[in-house]
């Protein structure tokens, strides 16, 4: 079953698909005809953050695939899956003006049907001590569903945005292990010109958090700046943690990590180094990271 949703002239180029026959349908025509095909998984209420995942996509690939689906697997608890942003009309229009091709928004069903009882388990980056110390069954949840998602789109690549990094690295170790063929294309995080991070979840930011948000990102410059200066690892995480609590942010982490497997590292050496943080301000949760 296929649906033109918007009545823009543009949107109305892209098809979008509810059912997985009809997705592989799509797929096995553009395969037919010698194209290569993009994925773009999203969770949708697109930003401007998004749509460079699918320039990005439109540079690997002639199809650009978007993938649209509020994953119920990997919130916890008393997160925000029922309150979390949906959008698909503007999804559309804004994918559409990017040149996208086809949106694949299936239902939970089509997912998950009646009976479903397989989880991919993880380990490596997904036991890092950051994300899943606050979210432990996040990365089980978003494993599980990306696996489906290749399975169902069958993509040659597939994007994905370094703001969100330890899930960049679970996803690029989950594809090496399981074989599945897919080249996992790593996008820069897309920022305001304040250096705020592009997140679906900014939009629960009041105006005054608003403001304040951008000194998570300076302070993961400023530590940056001071690990390559010289300064010892412990001091400047210790004096970047402070200066957020001062702010008014609570820090659930603010680590230094080998940026390939998310070990901890003691001190600046051969190897690369990621700074990954994780604040809340007010209601918000803000995640973000920068190579040191």
């Amino acid at each position: 079953m296929t649906a033109q949703t918007a009545s823009d002239p543009v949107a109305n180029r892209v098809v979008i698909v509810r059912d997985v026959a009809t997705l592989q349908a799509a797929v096995a025509a553009w395969r037919a005809a010698g194209e290569r095909i993009a994925l773009v998984p999203t969770m949708g209420a697109l930003h401007a953050g998004h749509l460079s995942l699918v320039a990005a996509a439109k540079r690997r690939a002639g199809r650009a695939l978007l993938s649209i689906f509020v994953n119920p697997t990997q919130f916890a608890p008393g997160e925000d899956f029922n309150s979390y942003p949906r959008s698909l009309a503007h999804d559309v229009d804004a994918f559409a003006a990017a040149g996208g091709d086809l949106i694949f928004a299936p239902e939970i069903e089509a997912v998950y049907p009646e009976g479903f009882a397989t989880t991919v388990l993880v380990g490596g980056p997904a036991k890092a001590g950051l994300e899943d110390k606050f979210r432990p069954e996040h990365f089980a949840g978003v494993a599980t569903v990306v696996a489906k998602l290749f399975q169902q789109c069958l993509p040659d690549a597939a994007i994905f945005g370094e703001k969100d990094y330890q899930q960049l690295k679970v996803v690029e170790r989950m594809v090496r292990d399981l074989d599945f063929g897919i080249e996992i294309v790593a996008a820069p995080t897309l920022r305001a010109k304040d250096g705020l991070a592009f997140s679906t979840r900014n939009e629960y930011l009041s105006a005054a958090e608003r403001a304040r948000a951008p000194l998570l990102y300076a302070a993961l410059i400023r530590c940056a700046g001071a690990l390559r200066d010289g300064a010892a690892m412990d001091v400047a995480l210790a004096s970047a943690r402070a200066s957020l609590q001062n702010a008014g942010f609570a820090v659930d982490y603010f680590e230094a990590r080998h940026a390939e497997t998310l070990a901890p590292i003691a001190a600046l050496g051969a190897a690369p180094v990621r700074l990954l943080a994780a604040v809340r301000l007010g209601a918000t949760r803000l995640i973000d990271n920068v190579a040191v």
